[in-house]
């Protein structure tokens, strides 16, 4: 058989590009080999390239081919006779006589789960769920073993290995992998793990892949952040030494101390920084790629296509191992502690690095919980642990401090009272009921103030920004909360900050006052600065970060310069949060325009939380108490990370884009997408249509003008964001 007609086996349907087995193999290679030398010293490279050259061999199997190639059986009998169960992965375990015994068992560590679990899988479709249900299954895998085992014997051949290996050899080796998984205890599969990475790294750049690995596992450049001329007394950590031999951080400053600088300057390695909120990754990005000069500086969010814009590399690249630094949010990796599919490849790509959790006290009960699982697994994986924080409870730090190791462990920094207190910048004014809102706005307006309003639930902000725009339409304004399609929340973020701001450009004719409402979506390290805040009372945490919005740039003209923030008491309903927490919160502010103090800023937050309220999430966990509790080569549904975390589990997309959605793209459809709480839309699913693709949506009936304005608008319970 000539290695020509290799050309006619797919790995890829031509839909995704139509590559071939063979030169799948050769890029899976390619990547494996690069990942293997930087991803753990374990790895014998020799051995786990024959993994990649075996894994998916079993494509070659004519129901695949019949399958990618969308060929249908010529006549009734033949399609009966081809409606078995079929995996690839399986098929190609037929091949492991190619290679010494001793070697079997890492070969189907590798392979044997690379799409699947071994067991419980949820169509049940790994090994032991097969061995387990079909009997001939082993007959079906090696179905016409003799036509098809030759592309695999010339593949092998292509890779310097001679094979020829009959059908009971073949089946043998299914025999014996079946059972060897039927063995498998508790633990992590670092050889799953690195088999996914580099199929999964061959898949996305296919004959570009070795151009991409060159570029790969750099230690970031972080030379301008130790440029002598950033050291300033404006920002105080820009003083403080940061070559504590401790390997962890823990930092409590106040926005504007230079937090980012110190926690970027303590790191080692590769780096992931981790932030609560899109809008925050977004901003960070954007800095870190303005200020790190290497290639591989990534974005990991749902919209992350939208931000990078047309570069399609770095979209590719965003959720792939290797980078340089990559900015994303605590539950892109909570996979580590949830098990969830692809768990291993996050493991082995973390392991070693440097992690930053900036600004750690803005999570829910659910978040705490999961972040402190988080840092013990991050300890395991051999990882160094810098955490920011601005305002943090003692009972969680001390937790996070016991976790880490302790002093001996953890280089502590926080600021002296002298220092804190020319961080001092709000006046704080409490007012009992909203109607006070109009006589506020009217005065801020006439001193052509900039002005922030920030309610708790997205209908309150819908319903107070209608009543706003009829109050003041001459009056530049915008409405910004999460449930925006994806594009367009993208473009409010970037209107916000160079519109609004207070460093924005003034709509083109000098000072000119402004008015932006939204939810909490503003709170956290968004660089943005204006005169006055309004808002409706939050736990005292949460309150700290949106004032963190108001009089936020620091210079010595700005020191000591004090601006309004006006509170409103909490009455009536107040979900999401608890109104014995607002209560509290609310008796620890000022008042009559009193200057809030940030040297007491902790003994006002340990009032509120003089205790940690985390939510029990032991029950989900993989790893607790130092050991791990899930099957090796097993993984654990999504829809657990979901149910443990509460996070926006649906969609939505416009009655106007239903037509538009359906022949889309998956880039396109995420642009059309607008996130959800499942519990905000589960009561009223029956009203409306749901998709069968994409992210299957809830289709909404709403005029686009108002959308414009208003973002999705639905009767529903009260949600935050």
């Amino acid at each position: 058989m000539a290695m020509d007609s290799l050309n006619s086996i797919l790995a890829k349907s031509i839909n995704y590009g139509g590559t071939t087995l063979l030169d799948h193999t050769e890029h899976v290679v390619s990547a494996i080999k690069c990942f293997s030398k930087s991803l753990g010293k374990e790895f014998n490279i020799y051995l786990v390239t024959k993994g990649a050259i075996l894994h998916d061999l079993g494509k070659a199997h004519p129901y695949f081919q019949n399958r990618i190639k969308n060929i249908s059986s010529k006549s009734l009998v033949e399609e009966r006779d081809d409606n078995y169960v079929h995996r690839h992965e399986l098929s190609s375990l037929a091949f492991l006589p190619a290679f010494p015994k001793n070697e079997w068992n890492t070969i189907i560590d590798m392979v044997v789960a690379h799409h699947k679990s071994i067991v419980n899988d949820s169509r049940e479709r790994g090994i032991v769920d097969i061995d387990n249900k079909y009997r001939k299954w082993i007959d079906n895998h090696l179905k016409d073993w003799e036509e098809w085992s030759l592309y695999g014997f010339m593949i092998l051949n292509h890779f310097g290995f001679e094979a020829n290996i009959s059908k009971n050899e073949a089946a043998g080796a299914l025999t014996y992998a079946a059972s060897y998984c039927e063995t498998k205890q508790v633990g992590w599969s670092p050889l799953r793990g690195l088999l996914m990475a580099a199929d999964h790294f061959a898949s996305a750049f296919s004959d570009t892949t070795e151009q991409e690995l060159k570029h790969l596992f750099e230690i970031p450049d972080l030379s301008f952040y130790f440029n002598s001329e950033r050291a300033s007394d404006i920002y105080p950590l820009s003083k403080v030494g940061t070559d504590d031999s401790r390997n962890h951080t823990i930092v409590v400053a106040p926005t504007g101390a230079g937090k980012t600088d110190f926690l970027l300057k303590r790191c080692k390695g590769r780096i992931f920084y981790t932030l609560p909120f899109q809008a925050s990754i977004n901003a960070m990005w954007e800095r870190m790629k303005a200020t790190i000069p290497n290639k591989d500086i990534r974005l990991q969010h749902a919209t992350s296509k939208i931000v990078v814009g047309d570069n399609l590399e770095e979209h590719l690249l965003q959720s792939l191992v290797g980078s340089s630094v990559k900015v994303l949010t605590p539950h892109q990796i909570a996979a580590i502690i949830f098990g969830t599919p692809g768990f291993e490849t996050v493991m082995l790509d973390l392991k070693g690095c440097d992690i930053i959790l900036d600004e750690i006290h803005t999570y829910s009960d659910f978040s705490k919980s999961m972040v402190l699982e988080i840092v013990k697994m991050l300890l395991f994986l051999h990882c160094r642990v810098h955490i920011g924080t601005a305002t943090m409870p003692t009972d969680l730090y001390k937790q996070l401090l016991d976790i880490l190791g302790g002093k001996d462990k953890v280089y502590q920094v926080k600021l002296p009272d002298h220092v804190l207190e020319t961080f001092n910048r709000h006046k704080i004014y409490k007012i009992d009921h909203e109607e006070a809102i109009e006589d506020i706005l009217s005065e801020a307006f006439a001193n052509k103030e900039k002005v922030l309003v920030i309610y708790n639930t997205i209908k309150k902000a819908q319903e107070a920004f209608q009543i706003l725009e009829s109050k003041y339409p001459h009056i530049p304004k915008m409405l910004i909360h999460s449930r925006f399609k994806r594009g367009d929340r993208v473009e409010l973020e970037t209107r916000l900050k160079t519109e609004f701001n207070g460093d924005g450009k003034d709509f083109g004719n000098g000072l000119t006052p402004c008015l932006v409402v939204s939810t909490q979506v503003v709170e956290v390290s968004l660089d943005i600065s204006f005169d006055r805040m309004i808002t409706q009372c939050a736990p005292l945490d949460s309150l700290i970060q949106r004032f963190g919005r108001v009089n936020r740039k620091r210079n010595k003209n700005t020191i000591g310069n004090y601006k309004p923030v006006h509170v409103i008491a909490p009455t009536g309903n107040v979900l999401p949060y608890k109104m014995d927490i607002l209560e509290k919160s609310f008796n620890q502010l000022p008042s009559n325009g009193e200057v809030l103090q940030e040297k007491l800023l902790q003994e006002k937050i340990d009032a509120v939380y003089p205790q940690l309220d985390t939510k029990e999430i032991d029950i989900h966990l993989i790893f607790k108490n130092n050991r791990f509790s899930i099957l090796e080569l097993t993984n654990r549904k999504r829809a657990v990370l979901v149910d443990a975390l509460e996070i926006e589990s649906a969609s939505c997309i416009l009655e106007a884009d239903r037509e538009r959605y359906l022949t889309a793209t998956w880039e396109e459809r995420q642009l059309m997408d607008i996130p959800i709480n499942w519990k905000s839309i589960a009561r009223y699913r029956t009203q409306y249509e749901q998709l069968d693709v994409g992210s299957n949506p809830f289709v909404v009936p709403q005029n686009i003008e108002d959308y414009k304005i208003y973002g999705l608008q639905l009767v529903e319970p009260n949600n935050i964001l």
